[in-house]
């Protein structure tokens, strides 16, 4: 196995400027870092335990498969907060058959993304022993 040190996930969006003001205001996601110049350059955002890079330009969205999970505190006061900042609520906060209480809202290409809150007493906050 490749000992992994970091790792982001890459997208090129049809509209960059679109995208960055996406991800950066209406989402609020803080930035890692930029690089380069102009409508081409690159935000790497925080993700928690990761990074999303939102970087070059494509001709097509992202295929329909790729998804994202952010996991929040409250997904109620996600579901508020986001949709105060006019962010299209695909589905509002819903607890699900496994537990997981879970809101969908999708990027300006389509790309699908989880606002997931895990409750409290939910198996995967439970660690035997503590």
């Amino acid at each position: 196995m490749v000992h992994v040190l970091s790792s982001r996930i890459l997208l090129s969006p049809t509209d960059p400027d679109r995208s960055r003001a996406f991800y950066g205001e209406a989402l609020g996601l803080a930035v890692h870092r930029e690089f380069g110049t102009g409508t081409e350059r690159g935000t790497v955002y925080f993700l928690g335990g990761g990074f999303l890079e939102v970087s070059g330009r494509s001709e097509a969205a992202p295929a329909p498969g790729l998804r994202l999970w952010l996991q929040v505190e409250d997904a109620a006061a996600a579901h508020e907060e986001l949709s105060a900042r006019g962010v299209a609520i695909l589905r509002p906060p819903v607890k699900e058959p496994w537990g997981l209480i879970e809101m969908w809202i999708a990027d300006p290409d389509g790309v699908r993304i989880c606002v997931v809150e895990i409750p409290a007493d939910h198996p995967m906050r439970y660690r035997p022993g503590i």
